[in-house]
This record gives C-alpha cells, sequence and structure tokens, in this order.
C-alpha cells in the first residue's frame, strides 16, 4: 500500500502526481538540489526511487524500463552537468526509438543567464535528441506538461522527451518568496525598489493560478496504423512470391504487451525471418521460421522483402543487399525510415507489429509453397552451426570465446535476459546466444553505443523481477560502467556480469593493425575486474581456461538466484572469427 501523500502541495509534488497519475513504477536518478523535491515527493508517493553512479546510467535504465514494459521509462537529473552528461543515453534511445521522459533540472528562472551555479541554455545542447524540450514557466504548468510529455513519447514515432524544471517552481511557495524578497533586500534607492518591484512581479506570474491547476490527467497516445490499401498490396505482393523474407526490428515490438500477437502472426505467415534488435527472441529459443546466418546472402536471393521496423540504414548496406528486382515492402511508424535510402514498392506507414498482426489476417496459410526455399536457408545457417561448433572446439592457453558462449547457451536459464555491451566479444555471442523469448535481448540499437550495459542490467531486474538478467560485457565496454556495481548492491539487484577479457579493444585493433600497422590507443590490461566487483559488494570470479567456465557459470547462476550480483572476469583467447566486422 502506497504511503499518503503529503498535506502540502510544492512542484514537486505536482510533478510526482502526474507520474503517479500515469501509473509510473520508479524513477531513476543521480540526485542534486535542483530535483530534490520531485524525488522526495515521488518516494512520497510509493514511487522507487533507484539513484545510480552517472546520469547516463540512469537514462538507460529508463530505456532498457521502456523497451520491455512499452510504457516510459523515467530519469530525474539535476542543472547543468547533468542534464549534458545524459546526452549520449539520450541520443542512443532517441535512434533506437524508445519512449521516455527525461526530468531535468534548471537554475531559478530570475537568475538564468546570470551566472547562477550550474546555469546554461539547456534546450540547444537537449532538443536536437528529444520529441520535444519542454520548458516550464510555472508552477501550475509542471503536472500538464509532464502529463503531455509521457503521451508524446509514446505517440506515433516513439522516443524520449524532455522536461526542464527550475529549482524554483520546485520548492515550497512560501520558501521561495522568502528567498526573493532577501535577495531583493530592504534598500531604498530607485534601483533597489526596483528590484524588488521586478522580483515580486516574476514570483506572482510564477506561482500565478497554481492552487487552481487541473489535476493531472492520462493523455491520449497516437498510434499510426499502415492504411488497408498497403495491407493488401502487401499481402497479394506475398501471394506472388516464390522466396518471400522479413526483417523484424525493434519498432515491431514497441508495444511490449502485444509481441506474443506478433509472434503468433509472423508464425502464421509462414515466411523465413531474421529477427535485429528488441526483435531478437521474438519467437522463442529454437524457432523453425527463423534464420540466423548468411542473411546478406538471403536478401540477396529473395523476390519479395518485408522490412518490418527495419531502415535501410549501414546494417543493411543502405539497401544494397536487396536486390534490385525484388519487392520491398517497408512497414514502418517513420515515413523518412521506410524511404531511407531505399524507396520501397509498398511503403505501410505505421506500427510495424500491427502491420505484420494485418498482414497475417490478410493472407492464406501458405502451405508448402515456400518449403524448398525454407529448406536452402536451413541448410545454409545448419552448414555455418557446424562451422562455429568447429571453431569453438579449438583451445588455446586462455578461453575460446566461441566456446565460452556455447557453454553459456546451454547453461543460462529460461528467464536469462541477455544486455550487450561491447564490440567483438558481443559480436560473437550475437551468432550464438539464443533469446529465450521475446523481449529478452538488450542491445544498444542503430547508435552502436558502449557503456549501455550496466543501466539496461538494471532497468531489467525491476521491470522483470525474476528474470535473471546477463550482461554479456567486452573489457573495454565494461569500464563505463563498473561502478554500478554499487547500484547493483545498494537496490538489492542480482546481476550477472561476464566481461571477455583479451586486455584490447579488440573490434578496432584487428582492422587497424592490418590497415595501418599501428595498435595506438587499442591495447588495455588483463585487469582484475573481478576485484573490483568484490570492491562494491559483489562477487567476483575469474576464469582463465576452458575447463573453468562451466563450474564458474554453474556458481555465478547460483549466486544470482540467492540475490546476489556476480562479475565473471574472463581471459580470452584472441580469435579471428570476426574478421572484416568494422562498419562504415
Amino acid at each position: 500500500m502506497s504511503p499518503p501523500p503529503p498535506t502540502s502541495r510544492h512542484g514537486g509534488d505536482r510533478v510526482a502526481e502526474a507520474l503517479r497519475a500515469h501509473g509510473v513504477p520508479r524513477v531513476f536518478t543521480l540526485c542534486g538540489g535542483h530535483i530534490s523535491p520531485i524525488l522526495a515527493a515521488a518516494k512520497a508517493r510509493g514511487i522507487r526511487i533507484v539513484d545510480v553512479r552517472d546520469e547516463a546510467t540512469a537514462v538507460f535504465a529508463a530505456d532498457a524500463t521502456a523497451r520491455l514494459t512499452g510504457l516510459p521509462g523515467v530519469a530525474a537529473v539535476t542543472a547543468g552537468p547533468g542534464l549534458t552528461n545524459t546526452i549520449t543515453a539520450l541520443k542512443n534511445a532517441q535512434l533506437a526509438q524508445t519512449p521516455l521522459l527525461l526530468l531535468g533540472g534548471a537554475a531559478p528562472t530570475a537568475l538564468q543567464g546570470r551566472g547562477a551555479l550550474q546555469d546554461i541554455d539547456q534546450r540547444p545542447l537537449i532538443e536536437p535528441h528529444v520529441k520535444r524540450f519542454f520548458k516550464v514557466k510555472r508552477v501550475r504548468d509542471l503536472g500538464t506538461m509532464v502529463a503531455d510529455a509521457l503521451a508524446l513519447s509514446r505517440s506515433g514515432v516513439p522516443g524520449p522527451v524532455a522536461v526542464e524544471c527550475p529549482v524554483d517552481l520546485l520548492y515550497d511557495e512560501a520558501l521561495i518568496r522568502q528567498w526573493y524578497a532577501d535577495a531583493a533586500g530592504k534598500g531604498t534607492t530607485l534601483p533597489e525598489r526596483a528590484l524588488r518591484w521586478y522580483l515580486n512581479r516574476h514570483a506572482q506570474r510564477m506561482f500565478a493560478g497554481s492552487a487552481e491547476a487541473p489535476a493531472p490527467s492520462v493523455q491520449t497516445v497516437y498510434l499510426p496504423r499502415a492504411g488497408e490499401g498497403a495491407v493488401r498490396a502487401a499481402a497479394a505482393a506475398l501471394a506472388r512470391a516464390e522466396r518471400p523474407l522479413m526483417v523484424i526490428g525493434s519498432q515491431a515490438v514497441v508495444r511490449a504487451d502485444e509481441a506474443l500477437q506478433v509472434a503468433q502472426a509472423v508464425q502464421r505467415l509462414g515466411v523465413p525471418v531474421y529477427l535485429s534488435g528488441m526483435a531478437r527472441g521474438l519467437l522463442g529459443r529454437e524457432p523453425t521460421l527463423q534464420m540466423r546466418h548468411a542473411r546478406r546472402q538471403a536478401l540477396r536471393e529473395a523476390d519479395c522483402v518485408l522490412l518490418a521496423g527495419v531502415p535501410c540504414d549501414f546494417r543493411l548496406d543502405y539497401g544494397r543487399h536487396v536486390r534490385r528486382s525484388a519487392t520491398l515492402i517497408a512497414a514502418n511508424r517513420s515515413t523518412r525510415d521506410a524511404r531511407l535510402n531505399r524507396r520501397p514498392q509498398i511503403a505501410a506507414i505505421g506500427d510495424a507489429g500491427l502491420f505484420i498482426e494485418a498482414l497475417a489476417g490478410a493472407s492464406p496459410s501458405p502451405g508448402t509453397r515456400w518449403d524448398a526455399w525454407l529448406g536452402s536457408l536451413r541448410a545454409r545457417d545448419a552448414a555455418r552451426e557446424a562451422e562455429i561448433d568447429e571453431q569453438a572446439a579449438a583451445r588455446g592457453e586462455f578461453v575460446n570465446p566461441l566456446g565460452f558462449f556455447r557453454a553459456l547457451e546451454s547453461e543460462a536459464g529460461e528467464q536469462a535476459v541477455f544486455v550487450a555491451d561491447g564490440g567483438d566479444f558481443v559480436g560473437s555471442a550475437s551468432y550464438v546466444l539464443h533469446p529465450r523469448s521475446p523481449l529478452s535481448w538488450l542491445d544498444p540499437g542503430a547508435f552502436g553505443t558502449l557503456g549501455v550495459g550496466a543501466g539496461f542490467a538494471i532497468g531489467a531486474a525491476l521491470a522483470r523481477p525474476g528474470c535473471e538478467p546477463w550482461i554479456v560485457y567486452g573489457d573495454g565496454a565494461c569500464g563505463y560502467g563498473l561502478a554500478e556495481f554499487d547500484s547493483f548492491v545498494r537496490h538489492g539487484l542480482a546481476v550477472i556480469a561476464v566481461v571477455g577479457n583479451d586486455a584490447g579493444w579488440t573490434q578496432i585493433a584487428r582492422e587497424q593493425v592490418k590497415m595501418l600497422h599501428d595498435d595506438v590507443a587499442t591495447v588495455l590490461a588483463r585487469t582484475d575486474y573481478q576485484a573490483v566487483a568484490a570492491g562494491f559488494g559483489a562477487e567476483g570470479l575469474l576464469v582463465k581456461t576452458d575447463a573453468d567456465v562451466l563450474p564458474a557459470l554453474q556458481r555465478a547462476r547460483a549466486l544470482q538466484r540467492a540475490g546476489r550480483s556476480v562479475l565473471i572476469n574472463v581471459w580470452l583467447d584472441k580469435t579471428a572469427f570476426r574478421e572484416g566486422s568494422l562498419s562504415m
């Protein structure tokens, strides 16, 4: 049962009431005096406050919560450097089309531009990375703007929205009026009297109508749907196709509570499919329609391609992976993304998941029409799996990364949620690990951001109580979030982190050395990352040989089930498995 709200009402109360009205269960934050009233008011209303060690982590955690629930995640950070520290995480959420709300503090309204503490013009820094930047100027507008921002983050093409809340709008009115009175002084000169008049008038404008401000209400969310004409045209194209193919991305599962319906529609269509981003795991651990390897070759052979929530960006070689003679169907909430670099014959502008469901309803059962095509793709997949098995069996001085992931794939539980944060090690994981269920794989998305691991794991652990969170870290990427083991421990979150330690930024070094004959800035050390985790109160395990892998994984799972966080530091052998993986 939530505690009763306090009797006094300040601006922080209004923000917290809007959050509670929208069912926000938690706020991620790094504290600051500019936002303290929001945090205290939210806590008083039963909203959990999850404080972390870096503002970027707070936004990453909000991002993960939104991806796994379909509801906006919320982060609150202080003014100035608090907000600027979120920019990378905000841009990552924007490019991943994740709905979230960023509440940012700001200097007092009357002192902005006059050298106040942490006072900068925040709009031009944040606005390019969000759908909209709300700058609140009156107390009465706080609740309404927060409610509008939460709805906007989910409407149309989802994305982050920011609300700037100046500190003098958040604290108690009597306190702020007294602060302004003290600042005005009691002098009798004309400039001093003019200052008192100005500050008094400014305070009156700030608090005008606050007593009559409406209670926050839940706003309507606009859910775009493709037209019936696009559905009919796509169904006709599939009916003509001999070698159809689907590529499904994160946008198809942005309605997280409807992921199973999307999965059932994919099964009814019977079209072979590649899954990317948050759509990994959509069809379960061992799906019959999903292909995992040789996507480029399959796309070049297909005569009808449906891109569901996937733009033709660098991941599809800017559209060149799809042959020109193929019928291209693009289902996307974003008109720009649907036409990016390659104009489709059929543009279905609307939610990609809803389009798949509508298309399945309009298409007859394929029967055995595509069996030969499916068989050829499966044979190719099987051949690639056999190659990986052969490479995974190789033994060296330390641990074979492919062999490690074969062991992790076998050992991780059915409630596993994999968080990918790294380059070469994570790239290898994507070939081997099979997400167990829909929404059980979290990676940065198109921005390729490093440092998401800790925040994503915090968000996953809280959004999915009882899950088994695994962070797959490269040794370079893990450096961004090691301090968050403190957050795991303080908040009682049981997370398993695996660090692939090959003492380098290997994805970069492999191509850099080959092309430039220099490993400058790519060399790391075989650091004792497990000791760092132990220093924060977690468990640390060191694995140096293949024989150590399975006992360490089993020990880590046992600790996780007992409520402990664990870091496994895995010393890796060098490998050429991902030769030529540099993207442009």
